[in-house]
């Protein structure tokens, strides 16, 4: 039999469907492969029994013949996502071994449809960081080598534990969360899919919150149909998210196929960054002749208020930050350093709960929102985001059905290779994500081709609101004109 591990979340779901293996078994077969990797440190709680419990119900289903969706499929899930009775830190101190009583809206559709959990993967902390380097549970290392070196590179934030255990196939797919790349840019480092849905496509509720004008939840998975398959169950509407639309959710997997003969593909020129790789930019006109050759027209557009996205973004996400983390203080849950009031208290909870990067972002945040420079930045970084939309909107009038970027400016680098010395070197990184998440619409990374030194690369297509099933068709054929990347495994 083949190692149940490699196969794809779509072959899973046919064997189990014809009975060649029960859930149980691959279940068992991802346990043992967590834990040989450990080496990664994708995963910061492993949930072997109740994995087993859940299989076990689920093979039960699928020999009454009463399979969902997802029936008896094994997922990992970002640190981030409240799951009942599961501890719930987003890879802080300051939640220590907080275990929500409710679940997330976003992991009950998952469980709905048969889904079997693994255990919750690392992340950033709270988000916060372009290569999951900022987790108090210490940085997640890509599955990834430099072809002739050993040297541990990162795999992307801030959903690093999800990529990398997808991509070392440790979770047939993950949930992420993303909220200006976290999602697309981790699947670019770490060669497989991931998409950022269109802000309210999936529900919020129960998701630990950064920035919620920005924060979506979205599919890791190997393959642009098994992504779809995902995103099937995660998406819907929920009352209990007022930022959720309530729309039909439609088959995204029917959606792989489809002819994009006549469709109209935008390239933006303001994406040609000065210092830009040719290995990125040769990627990016390989990416476009794979859809021109599949009948699509290759325009170029302009988006000219792209130049404004990462400072406006870097104004707004921690302003939204400073206020959303504000209720971690001590009183209710998660840790607490007593002071000799509840002043020093709370300046002593936060001072050893938050690590430096979520600090400096707190800063920021409420800086930009305090009395006499509110309107000098965060009400001008708002009125950039309007320009920002409105230029995606003029575009997608003209006809254009999505555009083409590249997904990141480089492949994956060395842990401890950027940010040290100076924090904006890091940012840099969300260059060609930020403004999906600004404009709130559905992005895609899908794995291209490879660097010269064997690392993987993504590019990356925008689409209309709600227009996610445009993507999986474009993605599909980049998928099948660039083919399927693995790690050499050396865990």
């Amino acid at each position: 039999m083949t190692d149940l591990t490699s196969l794809t979340l779509a072959e899973a779901k046919t064997g189990l469907a014809n009975k060649s293996f029960t859930s149980l078994e691959l279940t068992e077969a991802h346990l043992a492969a967590m834990e040989q990797a450990r080496a990664l440190n994708a995963y910061v709680l492993e949930t072997p029994d109740q994995a087993r419990t859940m299989a076990k119900d689920a093979d039960a289903r699928l020999a009454k013949g009463e399979a969902g969706n997802l029936e008896g499929v094994p997922l990992g899930i970002k640190d981030l996502f409240a799951t009942k009775g599961v501890r719930l830190t987003a890879c802080s101190k300051i939640l220590d071994d907080f275990k929500p009583p409710y679940e997330s809206t976003v992991t009950s559709q998952l469980w709905r449809d048969g889904a079997v959990m693994l255990g919750k993967l690392n992340n950033d902390e709270f988000a916060m960081g372009s290569s999951n380097e900022t987790s108090a549970f210490g940085p997640v290392v890509n599955p990834w080598r430099r072809e002739g070196s050993d040297a541990r590179l990162v795999p992307g934030g801030s959903s690093g534990g999800s990529a990398s255990a997808v991509a070392a196939g440790l979770c047939f797919g993950a949930t992420g969360t993303d909220t200006g790349g976290s999602i697309r840019q981790p699947a670019a480092f770490t060669g497989i899919v991931g998409l950022k849905p269109t802000y309210g496509r999936c529900s919020r509720w129960g998701i630990v919150a950064f920035a919620s004008s920005l924060d979506q939840a979205g599919p890791f998975a190997r393959t642009v149909r098994d992504t779809a398959i995902l995103m099937r169950s995660m998406a819907g509407h929920d009352p209990k998210d007022t930022t959720s639309v309530d729309l039909p959710v439609p088959d995204y997997e029917g959606a792989l196929g489809r002819s994009v003969k006549g469709m109209k593909i935008g390239i933006p020129k303001e994406y040609r960054i000065g210092g830009m790789s040719a290995e990125i930019e040769k990627l990016w006109a390989q990416g476009a002749e794979w859809l021109k050759a599949a009948g699509a027209e290759l325009v170029e557009i302009s988006l000219p208020h792209t130049k404004y996205a990462l400072p406006a973004y870097y104004v707004v996400a921690p302003a939204e930050a400073s206020s959303n983390l504000a209720r971690y203080d001590g009183v209710r849950y998660g840790a607490r350093v007593d002071g000799r009031n509840i002043v020093e208290m709370y300046e002593n909870t936060r001072a050893a709960g938050f690590g430096p990067e979520v600090r400096r972002r707190i800063m920021i945040g409420t800086y930009v929102l305090s009395a006499g420079y509110y309107d000098a930045y965060y009400l001008r970084a708002q009125k950039v985001r309007t320009l920002i939309k409105q230029d995606f909107e003029e575009v997608f009038a003209q006809g254009v059905n999505a555009i083409l970027t590249p997904a990141t400016p480089s492949a994956a680098f060395g842990i401890g290779e950027k940010g040290k010395a100076d924090p904006i070197e890091m940012y840099l990184n969300d260059i060609f994500t930020v403004t999906v998440n600004m404009a709130g619409l559905p992005g895609i990374a899908v794995p291209a081709g490879k660097d010269a030194q064997g690392l993987p690369l993504g590019l990356q297509l925008i689409g209309r609101p709600f227009d996610e099933e445009t993507l999986f068709s474009l993605g599909d054929v980049i998928e099948q004109s660039a083919g399927r990347f693995k790690p050499k495994r050396w865990w």
